[in-house]
């Protein structure tokens, strides 16, 4: 199985000793705010000698030609989780990325690359750290243990303790989840304390927020910046001028997200699954976030709402910041970037105001130093790609280099492209051939077995810090060999989940190629409760679930694995059965479950 992480030193080692003098002639350059034509900028080293070169150029100079060509800032992407993959966003030309939630460590490790000036491999990242939640709310449910907080009272303590680990800045979670699955959160008092507590360090205080409601309270609280617009079929006439009016008067901008609300609204990103060239710097794990989304159907609808409402705000004159939410299903690092530049303009905005939105606006809103304009003096971080994005804003994706800190990326692309063409050679004729009748449950009393892999065992949330649990039993019931599964779905974890998992490799998130399967198949019986099916595979870090019940008699269950949206069963990792995510005592029976090819 290749694996991308592996990929780290040999891109690295690709990557130039030092940042030569280059002269990028006769280029139409986008500064981050205004367009110039048959422009010449000098690199020297790692900094922007001149934007606007005379003269001949030094000794040893690198000269690119520019003709029929736009030079602009690097792109920075002002909404991602960088947890994984931290190369991937520089191969697309985003070479500085605003983290909303990720590790401390990740956080402090990138804080020191880019303090020693050792980071052209990667794209910058400024870090809020941990973001701001009561206990069980948004946030607590990706199983990193983090400080919570519940009163107004804690919040100076809890804002310095971010400072104390490198927060840049302070992210605030004001979201009560939906009627399906609800959530705590922090009360506004709190919401205000926190805000009040980061302007006093002065530090930005930004807000994440789902509805209409919870993003004028946020912005009422004193809120700097909403990380999120909220998803709808429409949005009244008199909410969306007050919004507008409000965000305005309050000197606050907003990052509308586009990619994540369409993966909420169940619409891909299309656009970038279909262009070959970006396709070409994505390794197999790496494309199948972007198959999959958050919503299990398509509703197109639902992005009328903030498309109204991006426009408004733009007409109103209030800062727009492109951000892509990267780490979560239905995007990708990088790539995202260049369809939410599509999605601004998609929803009012010329493409020159895209792209100062991903260039000069989060420079100067996040207070990011030294970067997002092409001016004397700032980091030479920058993107050439062929023909205008100033009037067709794809044009980004056609990138014929990047420089981080002077130093072209082209080495590092190069490479990727390899190890993705050698990933796709390698591939080929990997199917595991399925075993008779397709059954992967070979029950006895001895063992739960299976044709191959680790088999099959408990499935329990115990390890993203829940408290559910689950047992197995061996029983033979109306002619079947089956799993008695007893489960405990116990709160402690945002989705609680208790059940039975088929381990297809050999060892826990290896992946396994059962693509020569369609459609799985097994026999339920229970206590009439309802349970689901999570399938995970390689690259996708939340299971996609389809729900059965388990009545009193024995009843098949058929579910193709094109039902499971985004899941690559060429790479599947986990097929589990589960109860949950409502607390509570539940019972059910698994039987000749089989994976076949109709």
């Amino acid at each position: 199985m290749f694996k991308p992480l592996l990929l780290t030193a040999a891109l690295a080692a690709a990557l130039p000793a030092m940042a030569a003098t280059t002269l990028i002639r006769d280029v139409r350059v986008f500064d981050g705010q205004r367009s110039y034509e048959h422009r010449n900028v000098l690199i020297d080293g790692a900094k922007i000698a001149d934007p606007d070169f005379h003269g001949k150029a030094p000794a040893d100079t690198v000269i690119i030609d520019g003709k029929g060509r736009t030079l602009l800032p690097g792109l920075i992407d002002s909404h991602v989780h960088a947890y994984r993959y931290l190369e991937l966003p520089l191969l697309f030309g985003v070479t500085t990325q605003v983290d909303m939630f990720t590790g401390v460590s990740i956080m402090q490790d990138m804080a020191a690359r880019m303090q020693r000036g050792e980071n052209k491999d990667r794209a910058d990242m400024f870090s809020a750290g941990t973001l701001a939640t009561v206990p069980g709310g948004h946030g607590t449910e990706y199983g990193i243990a983090i400080q919570t907080l519940t009163r107004p009272e804690e919040a100076q303590a809890w804002v310095d303790a971010r400072i104390a680990e490198g927060s840049h800045f302070i992210k605030i979670v004001l979201e009560q989840g939906s009627a399906a699955h609800p959530t705590p959160s922090l009360d506004l008092p709190t919401v205000k304390a926190l805000v009040d507590a980061a302007h006093r360090r002065g530090k930005l205080a930004v807000v994440h927020i789902a509805t209409l409601a919870n993003a004028r309270a946020a912005l009422e609280a004193g809120a700097d910046g909403l990380v999120h617009l909220f998803v709808g079929e429409r949005i009244a006439p008199d909410d969306l001028a007050a919004f507008a009016a409000l965000a305005r008067s309050r000197k606050a901008f907003i990052i509308p997200t586009f990619s994540v609300m369409e993966s909420i609204a169940g619409v891909q990103e299309q656009d970038v699954l279909d262009d070959k060239t970006l396709m070409a710097l994505l390794l197999k794990e790496q494309v199948q976030p972007l198959r999959g989304s958050h919503g299990s159907s398509a509703h197109p609808e639902k992005l009328a709402a903030p498309r109204a409402v991006v426009k408004a705000l733009r007409d109103a004159g209030v800062t727009l910041l492109a951000g892509t939410d990267a780490g979560n299903v239905g995007t990708q690092y990088g790539a995202s970037m260049h369809h939410e530049l599509l999605a601004m303009t998609q929803a009012g905005l010329a493409p020159s105001e895209a792209l100062a939105a991903a260039t000069s606006a989060p420079a100067r809103a996040f207070r990011l130093p030294q970067r997002g304009r092409i001016a004397k003096g700032y980091k030479a971080d920058l993107l050439l790609v062929e023909g205008d994005p100033t009037a067709d804003i794809g044009a980004t994706r056609r990138i014929v280099e990047v420089w981080k800190d002077g130093a072209p990326v082209s080495p590092l692309r190069t490479a990727q492209m390899k190890a993705v063409a050698d990933e796709a050679s390698a591939q080929k004729g990997k199917a595991l051939a399925l075993p008779p009748e397709g059954r992967i449950s070979l029950f006895s009393p001895e063992r739960f077995g299976s044709p191959f892999g680790m088999g099959w065992v408990p499935s329990t949330d115990n390890f993203m810090g829940g408290k559910s649990t689950a047992k197995l039993a061996f029983v033979e019931s109306g002619g079947q060999r089956a799993a008695d599964v007893t489960a405990s779905v116990k709160p402690g974890f945002a989705y609680p989940w208790a059940g039975i998992a088929f381990i297809p490799g050999q060892q826990p998130m290896q992946a396994a190629d059962l693509s020569a399967a369609t459609v799985l198949r097994f026999r339920a019986r229970g206590d009439g409760q309802r349970y689901a099916v999570a399938i995970m595979s390689k690259g996708v870090s939340i299971p996609v679930n389809q729900p059965f019940t388990a009545g009193e008699g024995w009843s098949e269950v058929v579910l193709p694995l094109s039902s499971f949206k985004g899941v690559d069963a060429s790479a599947l990792t986990m097929i589990a059965f589960n109860a949950g995510p409502k607390p509570g005592d539940y019972q059910f029976q698994i039987a000749d479950v089989r994976l076949t090819e109709e």
